[in-house]
């Protein structure tokens, strides 16, 4: 497996555990829940340059996998 699609499911837990902390940490503070989560727009965006890299890897150099 390369390291790209290796990243994508250690960029989706990281990022779903981040805002579930974030939610907790705002939830005992009182705050009411945020419209736009940053945590998960961050994550989708990694998740989606990953995948980009790892399509340009797999095409690019197929002969190393």
């Amino acid at each position: 497996m390369c390291m790209f699609c290796a990243a994508v499911p250690l960029a989706a837990a990281s990022g779903i555990a981040l805002d579930n902390r974030q939610r907790r940490k705002r939830r005992a503070e009182g705050h009411p829940e945020q419209r736009i989560r940053p945590f998960l727009v961050l994550t989708v965006i990694a998740i989606l340059l990953l995948m980009l890299a790892s399509v340009y890897a797999h095409v690019k150099f197929s002969r190393y996998f």
